[in-house]
């Protein structure tokens, strides 16, 4: 390879460089991990980007010397290859300094690993159990519980010869039939289990997933600090199925959760003899 066209190929890789930031700039929130909208999330978005910068100093510090010593010491330029065995201050180096960059790095990771399997002084506790193919959710000491699964409206696009665009239906299959409702400021958490096979319960907003395994309960806890609906879906393969397994939660304010909560229970609560039977009949009659 002539000089002219390494340095003509310099020129055209550092002209892609330069543009580089402006197009990553426009979806970068699309390509980046989502920050989510719990204390946890958070803590795993800062520990991912703290070891992506470290990745990336990496990387340009090996491929700087790479292609420096590539251009440097050319044949072309006459160079000559030094003839040695070892170096023990070399081997020295390139052995210590790695394994100093993944202490650094291992104390953020601990730290985030102990958070995550903090459970203890939680508000309330919600029970996530898989299903082929759907959820139940048991809100523990509430007395409520609900079936979700994937909304009509996806469940009917997806068939064959169905003669509906997915693209018409909005959040094609991910939208459900009902929707775990919680509320924001409550540190909630979650035991998840499946009745049948592995499942794994993943809403990437609250910065975790969790496997659902029949006879074992995984215990996982969040914190919701804003309003709003956030999706996801079974990230594990548990058979036909498996791609038709959204998740949705809707997080609200307290008001609107104990709202939300008192008007579930009037709907599950057991209807009573007296009221199954008309005015002035007794019971005994009625049957």
């Amino acid at each position: 390879m002539t000089t002219s066209a390494i340095r003509r190929g310099a020129r055209r890789m550092a002209a892609v460089l330069a543009m580089a930031p402006l197009v990553a700039s426009a979806d970068w929130d699309k390509l980046n991990l989502t920050r989510g909208v719990t204390p946890y999330s958070e803590e795993v978005y800062q520990l991912h980007m703290l070891i992506l910068w470290v990745c990336v100093i990496t990387g340009i510090g090996v491929f700087g010397a790479i292609f420096y010593s590539i251009l440097k010491f050319r044949k072309s330029k006459g160079a000559v290859a030094a003839q040695w065995h070892e170096n023990t201050l070399v081997e020295f180096l390139w052995t210590a300094v790695p394994a100093v960059i993944l202490v650094v790095m291992a104390i953020p990771a601990t730290k985030a690993l102990v958070m995550m399997e903090d459970v203890a002084h939680s508000d309330m506790t919600i029970k996530v159990t898989g299903y082929q193919w759907r959820w139940r959710y048991d809100y523990i000491n509430e007395g409520v519980f609900l079936y979700s699964g994937l909304a009509r409206t996806s469940d009917v696009a997806r068939q064959l010869n169905s003669g509906i665009d997915p693209k018409t239906v909005d959040n094609y299959l991910l939208e459900v039939d009902r929707e775990l409702v919680l509320p924001v400021g409550r540190k909630i958490r979650f035991l998840t289990t499946a009745s049948d096979v592995i499942h794994a319960w993943w809403v990437p907003a609250l910065g975790w997933k969790r496997d659902a395994i029949p006879g074992y309960i995984n215990e996982s806890w969040a914190l919701i600090k804003e309003p709003g609906v956030y999706r996801g879906q079974c990230a594990e393969l548990c058979g036909k199925d498996h791609g038709f397994m959204p998740i949705v939660v809707r997080a609200l304010p307290e008001a609107e959760y104990k709202a939300w909560l008192e008007k579930t229970k009037a709907e599950q609560a057991p209807k009573t003899a007296d009221s199954a039977s008309a005015p002035g009949v007794s019971v005994a009659t009625a049957q």
